[in-house]
């Protein structure tokens, strides 16, 4: 764990500098860690990949204080023990090409058949390394080598909200229309961006995914 300065008010941890499920769980912990200790004076914890940035208020700390602080605390802290129903979220999903519309092209690309891209896709439980990019996004992972796919070279300019897919080693759902490059496979109801709801989405950075194949019948009428 490395801890620097990168403004007044403001510093970065960093645990690594790979993508992983192990420098993930650091970082989840981290974050949980700051979380904790309740302060006032820590504010804007966002945490990603490989890193959380925050913000402190110069008026508490000055740097090397708050650093010796979050140091001891993050090295000590005992998280949670596992996973429990709180920390997955399951998005039901349906497979059919109609939807997916790039189930093809991973087939083609990784010799595999659309089959067993449901199946390796259902069968992880995927970490939230980081949001982004849209209200609501989060970025999965690792989704299994055998269907990491690299991006669209031309992006579309429009993939209808509740789109799945894969970019290299990740997964994620389009919380609402956007232009996007990644390969679809699927489409879901799950809401991941609503404004009534108090923390605005249900995904999180410390949260797990889960997905769930499902007919295309039980998509349209959702029963």
């Amino acid at each position: 764990m490395d801890i620097k300065q990168t403004s007044t008010n403001s510093l970065l941890i960093s645990f690594g500098d790979i993508i992983s499920a192990d420098i993930s769980t650091k970082v989840r912990c981290g974050f949980e860690a700051i979380k904790n200790l309740q302060d006032i004076a820590i504010y804007e914890i966002v945490p990603s990949y490989t890193t959380i940035s925050l913000s402190f208020d110069i008026f508490v700390y000055d740097f090397e204080t708050i650093r010796d602080k979050l140091s001891q605390h993050i090295t000590h802290y005992t998280p949670a023990i596992g996973d429990t129903d709180d920390d997955i979220v399951y998005i039901d999903v349906c497979y059919d090409k109609q939807f997916g519309l790039d189930l093809d092209r991973i087939s083609q690309i990784n010799d595999i058949s659309i089959d067993d891209i449901v199946a390796f896709h259902t069968a992880t439980t995927y970490d939230v390394y980081a949001m982004g990019f849209l209200p609501g996004f989060g970025f999965l992972g690792l989704v299994d080598d055998s269907i990491a796919t690299p991006r669209l070279q031309t992006p579309r300019k429009k993939v209808p909200k509740g789109s799945v897919g894969i970019a290299d080693n990740q997964t994620a759902v389009y919380p609402q229309d956007s232009a996007g490059g990644w390969n679809i496979i699927g489409q879901t109801r799950k809401n991941l961006f609503n404004k009534s709801l108090p923390e605005l989405s249900p995904l999180a950075v410390g949260k797990k995914v889960k997905f769930r194949s499902i007919s295309r019948q039980k998509l349209e009428t959702g029963c």
